[in-house]
């Protein structure tokens, strides 16, 4: 007997099997709930910006910092383990836990008293949510049919806007009627960003609860090429945690001879030379020492991911289609991001805001805008791939070049309204981009290496958009005495990634036809 699922990518009408069932939508609202708070938690410190800048006696630099590389490098760092157990692993235990632990790490930050608690405890934010996605992503893949992944994707991504949006707004009303009602400091001392803190991480740990009672689906069902579940889930995890974290990827080079501990050193060399350039050129010792840490991670992962798994490594390090299309649209993050962290400080600073106004015409239009551009995005990505392979690329170059006028009309305007309506559309267009790129990776890899191939997806959206756009819009300010300055500078990543962009265009097609052949050339048994 024909199985029904076969037609799906020729044409034919859906067929019976191919619908969604109503529990795959019920689950998608459930991580999109999970995926706003993920984002209310990261973006929170935006609109508390000025306030802890001003109680810590911190400047720009270190405000892009907290917001992006104390977060952004550890994020992606162990993301890297933690999608690898999110391939092998039970994926809704997996984000309980992490949950849990980033909404207790941001309620933690609420008691920071210095610079370098806060860091520790938006590291630890940043740990709790690397299991977010890759979880999410693996799942939402299980769930639903190629023919309605980006879509999906599309639709959980909206959180990311929803929860920024959101963040903006309750940071800000917090905030201002917490100082307003204890100006000398409430209940144990606290002041407005400390209070704005502990009232978004209790919640989560409630909302964990809920996350684990969903139902784990069979991996690669939508695919027809079903998973066997794994003996040992966590050898792997460990594994790939040895990779990553120094000094044990010392040791994890030493164990496939001297040849690999020579280049593992070598490169620990190269990049402690240029952090070495870097700290020396702005004066920042903790950004470039994270940075660091982080670069020389992904290579210590990357060569041991050639050597233990090689057909992962051949679909996703190997594959230059994938590669153009995560760095890519890493520029778009980069600009994205920088964006969203700076434009609520902006209206504050230099448009004299107040931050419950500003949390609620940057806030609540961002998110609007983020949620319509996300959705909006997918579907025409969608819509663009049934008639052309490299369809859902246009729908990411979009993204990341129909910004760039609105960015500078918003932060070279003295009136406040237009920066306000400004910000809704750049939020709108630059988030378009982020279903189509994150469904082009997932199509490029096997079932089996989505869960590692979305934590290589956020490597680049964390090492370069977010470790890298807010501080060095944060660093430029600094140097230049204008905030301006420093986020009209993040122009520089357009043309880059319109390079990338093109590339990804013209390889892609070929990339995605081939992924089974390439698997098997690698030594994948299919």
């Amino acid at each position: 007997m024909q199985d029904k699922t076969d037609v799906k990518d020729n044409g034919a009408a859906v067929s019976e099997e191919e619908k969604v069932p109503g529990y795959s939508w019920y689950a998608l609202g459930i991580l999109v709930i999970v995926y706003i708070l993920n984002f209310v938690d990261r973006n929170i410190i935006s609109i508390l910006a000025e306030d802890i800048k001003a109680d810590l006696g911190i400047g720009d630099d270190d405000l892009g910092f907290l917001y992006g590389t104390a977060f952004g490098v550890f994020y992606a760092l162990f993301g890297i383990p933690l999608g690898k157990l999110a391939d092998s692993w039970h994926r809704i235990r997996l984000m309980t836990i992490g949950l849990a632990l980033w909404s207790a790490m941001t309620a933690l930050s609420g008691f920071a008293k210095s610079f370098m608690t806060l860091s520790v405890a938006r590291i630890g934010v940043g740990v709790g949510e690397a299991t977010a996605s890759p979880a999410a992503y693996s799942l939402i893949s299980d769930w639903f049919p190629k023919r309605m992944r980006a879509t999906a994707l599309a639709i959980y991504s909206s959180g990311l806007y929803l929860g920024g949006g959101i963040s903006l707004f309750i940071g800000g009303l917090i905030v201002e009627r917490w100082n307003a009602a204890y100006p000398d400091g409430g209940p144990l001392g606290f002041v407005g960003w400390q209070a704005a803190f502990l009232a978004v991480g209790v919640p989560g740990l409630l909302l964990a609860i809920w996350v684990a009672t969903l139902r784990e689906p069979v991996r690669g069902q939508a695919d027809g090429i079903i998973s066997e579940p794994v003996k040992d889930p966590f050898r792997g995890f460990l594994n790939e945690l040895f990779a990553v974290i120094p000094p044990f990827t010392f040791i994890q080079a030493a164990r496939h001879g001297g040849r690999a501990l020579g280049m593992n050193i070598l490169a620990a060399a190269i990049i402690a030379a240029c952090a070495y350039g870097l700290i020396e050129i702005t004066g920042n010792v903790p950004q470039w020492i994270a940075v660091a840490i982080g670069y020389y991670a992904v290579f210590s992962w990357a060569t041991s991911l050639k050597r233990r798994d090689p057909p992962a490594f051949a679909l996703i390090w190997g594959s230059p289609a994938f590669l153009c299309t995560i760095l890519g649209y890493g520029m778009v993050a980069f600009a994205a991001y920088a964006i969203s962290f700076w434009a609520a400080p902006y209206a504050i600073r230099e448009l004299g805001e107040s931050p419950s106004l500003v949390g609620w015409w940057i806030g609540g239009p961002g998110a609007m805008g983020g949620f319509l551009g996300v959705i909006i995005g997918g579907r025409v990505a969608d819509y663009l791939r049934e008639r052309n392979p490299s369809g859902r690329l246009l729908v990411v170059m979009f993204g990341l070049l129909a910004p760039v006028i609105p960015l500078i009309v918003a932060f070279t305007t003295d009136n406040v309204m237009l920066f306000y309506f400004l910000n809704f559309v750049i939020s709108l267009f630059a988030s378009s981009a982020l279903g189509a790129a994150a469904a082009t990776s997932q199509d490029l890899v096997l079932p089996r290496m989505r869960g590692t191939a979305t934590a290589t997806f956020f490597l680049s959206t964390t090492l370069i958009g977010l470790a890298l756009g807010p501080y060095l819009a944060g660093q430029v300010s600094t140097a230049t005495d204008s905030l301006s300055t420093g986020v009209l500078s993040l122009l520089v990543a357009a043309p880059i990634g319109t390079i990338l962009l093109i590339a990804a265009y013209r390889l892609v097609p070929t990339a995605e036809t081939t992924v089974v052949d390439r698997a098997r050339a690698a030594g994948e048994e299919i």
